[in-house]
């Protein structure tokens, strides 16, 4: 047997075309488009891109894009500044706070700035409450849309046995409550679990997010399981390479010829990040302006 790959970059160009399609609507109801800004501090040149990439899908949809560049010497209080004048703007309906900060700012303190109506990164303490407590708000878009991608693979999760391997903020405790949430039985794992490919070995869905190249191997994965890779890392090049391959937490080859569906790295989960901060902006919107959450989504 050999797995189906995921293909993330394909389901997350749906969505995105499917919120651009729901943006008239909410044109018409409102006489504005979603807006959404992201706050870059510093010269960091990945960051640069990521912003670049987001602010290019944002206006693709349809919707207004906000960016804000803060040189590396800002202080706390001028990004802090910045945020509460975004939480002000009602032209604003998402805020993003591109991570990582320079070295000498707070980041949870900036985060919490942000208001949590307007927290499409899901990640204010607020956001992760509501997670936590299963009230309506703003989920991490990464999880979430792994979560997607499971759900149009599996249909209805309940009673499914996962495993989630990392137990960050970003991506595996909200990972874990979402399953939580789909009435899946949810198993928090990371690296200092005990007999851990053990455990992998019982799940039908295991979502890898510990940031450790090609830690899970084929021989911890139950035949047809679901695997989600979150991760991506880069290997030292190889005789000849200028640089290494990426890869992810999973060793693809070796899953695959165990696992039922496999996501590749990269083309999997990550394309997914993007086309779920659009979907946070566009519920963002609705809920602010009072509508109920656009169908679908």
């Amino acid at each position: 047997m050999v797995a189906e790959a995921i293909d993330g970059k394909a389901f997350a160009a749906g969505l995105r075309g499917r919120i651009a399609e729901a943006v008239p609507a909410f044109q018409a109801a409102t006489g504005r488009v979603p807006g959404l800004a992201v706050v870059l501090v510093g010269d960091d040149p990945a960051s640069a891109v990521y912003v670049g990439s987001k602010g290019k899908a944002t206006i693709a949809a349809g919707m207004a894009s906000f960016e804000h560049r803060l040189p590396a010497t800002a202080t706390q209080d001028e990004v802090e500044a910045l945020l509460a004048t975004l939480n002000a703007d009602e032209t604003v309906d998402g805020i993003l706070l591109q991570l990582p900060l320079p070295g000498h700012l707070d980041e949870q303190r900036a985060v919490a700035t942000i208001s949590p109506d307007k927290d499409v990164d899901g990640l204010t303490p607020v956001s992760a409450g509501r997670l936590a407590l299963g009230i309506a708000g703003m989920v991490p878009c990464t999880p979430y849309g792994c979560l997607l991608l499971l759900q149009d693979r599996l249909g209805d999760l309940s009673g499914k046995d996962a495993v989630v391997i990392g137990r960050s903020i970003l991506v595996g405790k909200p990972m874990a409550a979402l399953l939580l949430g789909a009435n899946a039985t949810v198993t928090m794992a990371h690296s200092r679990t005990k007999d851990l490919p053990d455990l992998v070995r019982r799940a039908d869905i295991v979502v890898a997010a510990v940031g450790r190249p090609e830690m899970v191997k084929g021989d911890w994965i139950k035949p047809g399981a679901i695997v989600i890779d979150v991760g991506i890392n880069r290997l030292p090049p190889a005789a000849g390479e200028t640089k290494g391959r990426l890869v992810g937490d999973v060793d693809y080859g070796d899953a695959a010829a165990v696992a039922g569906a496999i996501t590749p790295v990269p083309g999997g989960v990550g394309p997914m990040t993007i086309a779920c901060l659009l979907r946070n902006t566009l519920v963002a919107a609705h809920r602010r302006a009072g509508l109920a959450d656009p169908e679908g989504f």
